[in-house]
């Protein structure tokens, strides 16, 4: 009778939950749904299938050997080389230059810092198609390219900018630093609006000059906004494709041969796609490894 009776009471107590709770989890059933379809079964799989001959068929297991094959590939080595390059020759620049433009921008007013805020963004609603498109134009080797007119100015020859292997991969780099800051832009402005003024009033008081604030109390204070962007550009860099897709397929001689961009010719041209999701976990430990050490030397603690 007793057992009876807290079943009953436990029965009440589940019953009053879902009354009380079970609209909640009604309405985050679907995104948990979603999630664990399309992201969590796409990582196991792919984790799973990094460690087979995989055949849509009949797939065979063959353990590390996707894995040991591509660290002695000459071609994967070479596409890590030039990712590490085109991260490390890339995020960092486009931090200061993010840096330096809310710096100029920030002792404006309000409505120009809006209208500029506008045109640096401008770029990121462009689908990056496009953008690459109309960089193939002003990379055109002939005399009619738009950078070999410029440079024919001031009687610079003609460069055939995506087709010289030693300029190649700095031509994509190029196309970095010339568009794409509006996020960071954006995201310095805020932190440096949220900076209290009376730090600058008193070391204006003890004689401060500017470059002593700068490295005293905006640099530190803007630490936290830098890492977020280091990490997030290094994560986007190191994923690098569609430049190296639409303006070289990868030359000359793998030049610009990307692990993004050999993943995807491994994947989706050869169809070895066991081999190519070991290169993409390879990647995945190359980003956590990037970011695990710029979170150990940019992580900061300061409260204002």
């Amino acid at each position: 009778m007793q057992i009876a009776l807290d079943n009953f009471k436990k029965f009440n107590k589940i019953k009053l939950f879902i009354k009380k709770y079970g609209w909640c989890y009604i309405f985050i059933a679907m995104p948990v749904l979603q999630f664990l379809v399309f992201t969590i079964y796409p990582l196991i799989s792919a984790f799973l299938m990094s460690f087979q001959k995989y055949n849509v068929m009949n797939s065979k297991w063959v353990g590390l050997e996707n894995y040991k094959y591509i660290l002695h590939r000459p071609l994967f080595v070479k596409a890590l080389v030039n990712t590490l390059i085109y991260t490390i020759g890339t995020v960092p620049v486009n931090v200061l230059i993010s840096l330096g433009l809310a710096l100029l921008l920030f002792p404006l007013s309000k409505r120009i810092q809006t209208f500029f805020k506008a045109c640096f963004y401008l770029p990121a609603v462009a689908s990056g198609v496009t953008i690459s498109l109309v960089w193939y134009v002003i990379y055109d080797p002939t005399p009619e390219g738009l950078l070999n007119k410029f440079l024919a100015l001031f009687g610079i020859p003609n460069i055939n900018w995506l087709g010289k292997e030693n300029i190649a991969l700095f031509s994509l780099m190029l196309m970095t630093y010339l568009g794409g800051h509006g996020s960071g832009v954006i995201l310095y402005l805020a932190a440096l609006g949220s900076i209290p003024s009376t730090f600058y009033e008193v070391a204006d008081i003890d004689g401060a000059s500017g470059w002593a604030k700068f490295l005293n109390i905006t640099w530190p204070l803007l630490k936290p906004t830098t890492l977020y962007m280091l990490v997030v550009g290094t994560i986007g860099a190191a994923q690098s494709f569609m430049q190296a897709y639409l303006l070289t397929s990868g030359g000359p001689n793998h030049a610009t041969t990307t692990i993004g961009y050999l993943i995807y010719k491994d994947a989706f041209e050869y169809f070895d796609f066991g081999l190519a999701a070991a290169e993409s976990f390879v990647l995945a430990l190359l980003i956590a490894g990037l970011s695990i050490i710029q979170f150990k030397y940019m992580s900061s603690d300061v409260e204002y």
